[in-house]
């Protein structure tokens, strides 16, 4: 009796492990998540992959064009708010959504992904348009202009398509640049605390292009994110470098997006 139960506990004990094993293997990796201090409690940034990003504040989940697949997001709260900039694959991915615990989130998107999305989510989605503003859950999102220069109506980003967001959360000032060039209206943004800036040829802009803009608005914090191109990734090191050559004030802050190569 006493070896069937060894023998049990032991099994059981083999199967726990197994287990952890399983979990761990299949999650997917992320780094580190950063904090930044605002009146409201700490805000948390998680990156994700490529221009996906998961913001934790004051008990609120914000998704940031969740793509790359539902394993990506294991272990991380279902969001209340999903943010979506425009209708390409890495930014509106149904297969991500399909796989996501979302029936409880506000689908903040422009009016081309609404029209794109499963009509399931239809009683979710709140569309802006930019310029527009959305005040939810103790936060403020506004819709910022996002487009390629010269401007074009054949461009792969046309100007009113998408959106680029600002959110305020305690008083910080968090930008999102989605695709975008160094356009007129980024480079006019006032009072940026976090931003979030956009670095890929050929679709959005080179290095040099994105450093200029940030140094136009002078955010206290930027992460260069979305800066898988054609060509692999983009320079970041050099980003950094020349902004803090500019302006030493900015915190340029390099995070892996790329942990798991797609």
């Amino acid at each position: 009796m006493k070896f069937t139960f060894l023998l049990t506990a032991a099994l059981a004990a083999f199967a726990v492990q197994a287990s952890a094993q399983t979990a761990t293997t299949t999650a997917a990796p992320r780094v580190a998540a950063d904090q930044i201090a605002t009146k409201k409690g700490p805000l948390t940034v998680q990156p994700i992959t490529h221009g996906s990003v998961v913001f934790t504040w004051n008990g609120k989940t914000i998704y940031v064009d969740p793509y790359g697949g539902a394993a990506a997001y294991t272990g991380l709260a279902a969001p209340g708010v999903i943010l979506i900039t425009d209708i390409h694959g890495d930014h509106l991915d149904p297969k991500t959504l399909a796989g996501l615990s979302v029936g409880k989130a506000i689908l903040v998107v422009p009016k081309a992904v609404a029209d794109q999305l499963p009509t399931t989510y239809k009683s979710q989605v709140r569309i802006l348009s930019n310029g527009q503003r959305l005040d939810t859950l103790g936060m403020t999102i506004s819709a910022i202009p996002m487009y390629n220069l010269p401007e074009a109506a054949d461009a792969m980003h046309p100007k009113g398509r998408g959106n680029g967001y600002v959110l305020n959360l305690g008083g910080k000032n968090v930008y999102l640049s989605g695709d975008t060039e160094d356009i007129a209206e980024m480079r006019a943004l006032q009072g940026i605390d976090v931003a979030f800036v956009c670095m890929n040829l050929p679709y959005t802009m080179d290095v040099n292009q994105a450093a200029q803009g940030v140094l136009a608005f002078k955010p206290g914090i930027v992460y260069p994110y979305h800066y898988r191109g054609q060509n692999g990734l983009s320079d970041v090191d050099s980003f950094k470098k020349t902004v803090n050559t500019a302006n030493k004030k900015i915190d340029v802050r390099l995070r892996n997006w790329y942990p798991v190569a797609k």
